[in-house]
């Protein structure tokens, strides 16, 4: 089988529906990330589903792990460009939609954080897991733990908080610095990987269902070129006139 190079303690979260002081979250806001003149936005036009399924040569662990790696490091990029905007005083929660997300360390202690404590707690975790080669291996001949699967489910659905709070707490931000496109394209192709596997439950990522169906349809075939008009044709000899010297 080929295998991938690849860059670059674990706990258990959980999501909750009240705020961490027991009240209701306010009412739902509207979403400005399912506007057209957003959601038409992206950055490649053709089918990411071509991405994601597993080429015949390749072995199923080294496709999740080369591809789980790969959406690591893209959406803590993807973060980064709008982390200043994401403070504990624009987010004292890590929210998406109406949930919020608390942390649970690894003896089940439930943490009160913010948004950008979460957000590193996630990303901390996920360095920790994809560069340990017990976990993660990488060189030729050394076998996948058997909780390979189920540590790579957890981090899909870490990463996809992630991606949630950027859409719900940070699109402005986004647009303002014309990087939807590239959200709207990294967003699709991880929900689209994620689906063709299983990785994240789908009761995880209903909250985002609306916005998923939207960038996740296949793009509609471009509207063919009009073929180029034909020439006048010139006339031909034996139909134009000739004047004979004499």
């Amino acid at each position: 089988m080929m295998r991938f190079k690849r860059n670059g303690s674990y706990t258990l979260n959980r999501k909750s529906k009240a705020k961490p002081n027991g009240k209701k979250p306010p009412a739902e806001e509207k979403k400005q990330y399912l506007e057209l003149e957003y959601t038409k936005i992206r950055v490649v036009d053709f089918d990411l589903k071509e991405l994601v399924v597993l080429p015949r040569e390749i072995d199923l662990n080294e496709w999740l792990a080369s591809n789980t790696t790969t959406f690591f490091n893209l959406i803590n990029l993807q973060y980064s460009t709008i982390s200043e905007f994401c403070t504990g005083e624009t987010c004292q929660a890590m929210t998406a939609c109406n949930t919020i997300y608390y942390w649970y360390d690894e003896r089940g202690k439930k943490t009160k954080c913010t948004a950008p404590q979460y957000v590193d707690f996630v990303m901390s975790l996920c360095q920790k897991l994809v560069t340990d080669e017990e976990i993660f291996p990488t060189k030729y001949g050394k076998e996948f733990p058997n909780s390979f699967e189920s540590l790579v489910k957890k981090i899909c659905r870490y990463l996809f908080h992630v991606l949630a709070h950027l859409y719900w707490a940070h699109f402005k931000e986004t647009v303002a610095l014309d990087l939807q496109g590239h959200l709207n394209t990294l967003y699709a192709h991880f929900i689209i990987f994620v689906r063709e596997f299983n990785l994240v439950d789908p009761k995880e990522t209903c909250i985002m269902d609306d916005l998923s169906e939207i960038l996740c349809a296949p793009a509609p075939p471009p509207a063919p070129t009009p073929a180029p008009s034909a020439p006048d044709s010139a006339p031909s000899p034996s139909s134009q006139n000739h004047v004979t010297e004499r």
